[in-house]
């Protein structure tokens, strides 16, 4: 659980040094006036972008549980506490993040639950949430798809926010549910489903291993059971548990039971 830091036990200048020390920030936090990462590339991030989607997310979460998968520093955790949910757990692989997030919890008075976890293990929790937060993740990940099954399978109750840098195509097709085997035009159609690999790096960073494009995006969240009710944005969705597609029940090992579980 977080520690939470009695109003005034830390004067300005000791809490600007303690954020120094925590650093480097990727999420520009403001913690009692002081910004964590104030020159960061992309501006006030992740606030501005927040503001363009703020309003698809339910404003009263009171009595609703939350699970925030790559919580970085916390902001989104601090946010669905801050909007009356019960209880919020955020998890990261890295240390240097859930640090800060537990510092920055502690800072606002906020009582939220960190744990160091892989998307891969989220079974471990043996719960399902209300309210999954999985943004900023899927592209880092070397089984992106595999990372969508689970979530469905053991997390995720009723709502998913997704998002994923996407490059490629913005637009989105009726491809149909089946081709002839000699149909190969389709395939170099830029709003067919792509899944872009990355051997190497992609803006210096080794762990971008796939981008989608919007047509990609949507159909993997479809093809791991999850309907799209909102997309307030282009890289943002808000989805519903739903069933798995019949005809993904027998196209993965291990099968899937017939209810999506």
């Amino acid at each position: 659980m977080t520690t939470i830091v009695e109003p005034g036990a830390l004067s300005p200048e000791l809490l600007e040094k303690r954020v120094r020390e925590l650093g480097p920030w990727f999420h520009n936090l403001d913690l009692k006036g002081v910004k964590t990462a104030p020159d960061h590339f992309l501006g006030d991030y992740p606030s501005f972008k927040f503001a363009n989607f703020a309003h698809v997310i339910p404003p009263d979460l009171t009595g609703k549980t939350v699970l925030d998968i790559g919580c970085n520093a916390g902001f989104y955790s601090m946010e669905m506490k801050r909007r009356g949910a019960s209880r919020v757990v955020g998890v990261d692989s890295e240390d240097l993040y859930l640090n800060q997030a537990r510092f920055a919890a502690g800072v606002e008075g906020l009582d939220i639950e960190y744990r160091k976890m892989s998307v891969y293990d989220v079974a471990a929790l043996g719960e399902k949430f209300d309210f999954v937060i999985f943004m900023g993740v899927l592209y880092h990940l070397r089984h992106p798809l595999l990372a969508l099954d689970l979530l469905r399978e053991h997390v995720v109750g009723d709502l998913l926010l997704f998002q994923s840098m996407q490059r490629g195509s913005e637009d989105s097709i009726d491809v149909g549910a089946n081709h002839e085997f000699w149909e190969t035009e389709l395939f170099d159609l830029p709003a067919y489903p792509k899944l872009h690999f990355i051997e190497h790096r992609y803006a210096d960073d080794p762990t971008n291993w796939w981008v989608p494009n919007a047509a990609c995006a949507e159909a993997m969240l479809r093809s791991a059971g999850f309907q799209v009710v909102e997309h307030p944005e282009q890289e943002v969705y808000l989805c519903r548990a739903a069933a798995v597609p019949d005809e993904l029940q027998r196209a993965v090992y291990p099968a899937r039971t017939g209810d999506g579980r």
